[in-house]
């Protein structure tokens, strides 16, 4: 069983630790990057010193927990990006992914390369039965790079979710261990 770092042929991936705070906050500072997602542009060093102590000790998150991990370029260390994993506590061998990217690294692959590095690890070293994604339906971004990752739409939840004051939409995106393959 490999476990962290994971890599591909350009990307690092391990736990999100103290080194990647600063680039950490600064990503999801930024209004753009926080628009869509569950956090607000006024993002802190508390909150992501929180949120790194909360780390798993393990390679996975105990039922219900999630764990951070850190996309970076292996030649500088720089992080790039993070992909989270929640392990599903009402479903055996499932998984929810959530993926950000650094501005200046969207567009380039980045996203779509860590999502498939973090599924190919689930499914080969975990035995995962079910990967799922969720996302605001106004994010396009994300929903193609789920797609292009192999993932199927499942669904729309219509004016479901009361989100930063307003009534928004969530789109849910899959993939099973068998199902994987496509889009690849």
């Amino acid at each position: 069983m490999r476990d962290h770092p994971l890599t591909t042929a350009r990307l690092s991936l391990s736990p999100l630790g103290p080194g990647d705070r600063d680039a950490f906050v600064a990503y999801r500072r930024d209004p753009a990057v926080a628009r869509l997602q569950s956090w607000t542009p006024d993002y802190g060093t508390a909150e992501a010193d929180r949120l790194i102590a909360a780390q798993p000790d393990g390679p996975l998150p105990a039922p219900g927990g999630w764990l951070q991990l850190a996309v970076r370029d292996p030649a500088t260390s720089a992080l790039l990006g993070d992909v989270a994993v929640h392990t599903w506590d009402s479903q055996p061998d499932t998984y929810e992914l959530g993926v950000t990217v650094a501005p200046a690294r969207q567009r380039a692959g980045v996203g779509r390369e860590a999502v498939r590095r973090v599924a190919d690890w689930l499914f080969d070293d975990h035995g995962a039965h079910r990967l799922v994604a969720l996302c605001d339906a106004r994010n396009e971004a994300v929903a193609r790079l789920l797609r292009a990752s192999g993932f199927r739409h499942e669904g729309r939840n219509v004016a479901a979710d009361f989100f930063k004051g307003e009534w928004t939409s969530l789109d849910t995106y899959a993939l099973l261990a068998d199902e994987r393959g496509a889009g690849r």
